[in-house]
């Protein structure tokens, strides 16, 4: 495994209070994510069981905002020959992550935030992409980071996605904005306008409080 810290280049002022922001938040959640998300953070494991007949054989995987590395290890259990890259702008996170993943000798983990193509710093470019409840935190530039996710993909690469997408209550987006989370309904619309979807499910939660996304898209 190896774990590296990327300067910021090229970062907005906008972009760089934001990552700030998000890294304080998580620098306070870190000691507890895995403990707490699991009651509202749905469809994690069902995205990554339903990637494997999707995309068999991925030689590259990067995964914007992989946190704690939860999603790293599912990854890993279905494709264990795949070089996995996992980026995260909170250091207590990746640590998390790099505990998770010690034994894991082909895994880079890198504390930088996703805000230029990794391909065009030199790096070769991916077979899949994954966001995990990573899109709805990037506000503003989430439609940004799509294009950089194109940009790092393959030409016939696929880009995966779970995310909070909707919600018809007001004060629950207005407290889900207090963590941070935009849920506009727009994601899943920019998704598959930019990708040829393969997986495209919306699922509720708790009854209906919230839409979140279940994607699997290609690029052309």
């Amino acid at each position: 495994m190896r774990v590296t810290d990327s300067a910021l280049a090229n970062a907005s002022p906008d972009s760089d209070a934001l990552s700030s922001r998000l890294s304080s938040y998580y620098k306070l959640h870190s000691a507890i994510y895995d403990m707490s998300r699991w009651s509202f953070l749905f469809g994690r494991t069902d995205l990554i069981r339903r990637l494997a007949p999707i995309v068999p054989s991925p030689s590259r995987i990067l995964e914007v905002g992989c946190g704690t590395g939860i999603n790293l290890e599912g990854l890993r259990k279905i494709y264990p020959k795949a070089h996995l890259c996992g980026i995260d702008l909170s250091s207590e996170m990746l640590e998390k992550a790099k505990g998770r993943m010690k034994s894991d000798t082909n895994l880079n983990l890198t504390k930088t935030v996703y805000d230029r193509s990794l391909s065009a710093e030199g790096q070769d470019k991916f077979d899949l992409v994954v966001f995990s409840y990573c899109l709805s935190m990037i506000n503003p530039g989430w439609m940004e980071v799509l294009n950089f996710a194109r940009k790092d993909l393959k030409d016939g690469g696929h880009i995966a996605v779970v995310d909070f997408n909707s919600s018809s209550s007001n004060q629950f987006r207005a407290w889900m904005r207090v963590n941070h989370v935009e849920m506009t309904g727009e994601l899943s619309n920019a998704l598959e306008s930019n990708f040829t979807p393969v997986l495209n499910l919306s699922k509720n939660a708790y009854f209906g409080l919230w839409k979140y996304i279940l994607f699997v898209g290609r690029k052309n």
